[in-house]
């Protein structure tokens, strides 16, 4: 949990393009390594953003599948409503210059790194508790086309979107301008870009922690179900306790 990766019990990630910076987090481990070359693709969680935002300040590509495509068996949970594990890539079609690319099957027309991992990830026979148990897979990187054949207007009939008030007061001028930009890079390309406006977008993050952490709260039932006895005396005892002590075994969750 936590978007700079500085806290973990593994020593501090650092961002491979500026070790000054941090790598983004909470997934900013596998953003780092794979614009680091260390490896093709890593595997992330996303409750709130650990995919994306760190793919995003490393540099690479960050895919949150949509909720139930994937099995989250063996994840350690944060929030179950919100988590979803997902790949983190170089590129959605790696360049040739890559040297690996020319031990894989799919280099002689680029390798559609992030589509073929989530082709994998989604197999049937992976799915314990998805939404898709009984679903055929799709082979997400078959429509791709090779990058040898993109045309002038790649994008040409597709819709982009800016929401005005992710760039307003509060984000950095060099961000900005780097969204303006790729917004211009992507009407280059065909593609057609609005700026739109999302009036409530400052209650999405208060909303956020107000359903992830109740649903988080749940450890406190996992830690404190075994102390029961104890905190039950402290209940009915003369002695300050904190919010902590509550019996919470009989609902596993305190009131919220």
């Amino acid at each position: 949990m936590g978007s700079t990766t500085e806290n973990s019990a593994f020593r501090v990630t650092r961002n491979p393009w500026d070790r000054r910076r941090v790598p983004g987090g909470s997934s900013g481990g596998s953003a780092a390594a794979v614009a680091q070359h260390q490896c093709i693709a890593a595997l992330g969680s996303d409750t709130g953003g650990s995919i994306r935002q760190p793919a995003s300040f490393c540099g690479v590509v960050g895919l949150k599948p949509t909720f139930g495509l994937l099995s989250r068996h063996g994840l350690m949970s944060y929030a179950s409503s919100f988590d979803c594990i997902g790949p983190v890539t170089s590129s959605v079609e790696v360049p040739f210059c890559f040297p690996w690319t020319s031990f894989s099957p799919y280099h002689r027309s680029g390798m559609k790194d992030a589509a073929i991992v989530l082709s994998v990830m989604s197999k049937p026979a992976q799915q314990i508790d998805s939404t898709v148990q009984m679903a055929l897979s799709s082979l997400y990187h078959e429509h791709l086309p090779d990058i040898e054949r993109l045309r002038t207007w790649p994008l040409l009939g597709r819709r982009f979107a800016i929401v005005k008030e992710t760039i307003g007061p509060g984000v950095d001028i060099s961000v900005v301008d780097r969204i303006v930009t790729a917004a211009r890079d992507i009407e280059k390309l065909g593609g057609v870009v609005d700026v739109i406006s999302c009036p409530s977008f400052h209650l999405g993050l208060p909303a956020y922690y107000i359903l992830a952490v109740s649903e988080a709260s749940r450890f406190d039932h996992l830690w404190l179900g075994s102390l029961a006895p104890t905190i039950f005396k402290l209940q009915y005892s003369q002695q300050p306790r904190s919010i902590r002590q509550y019996p919470v075994w009989n609902c596993g969750f305190l009131p919220q």
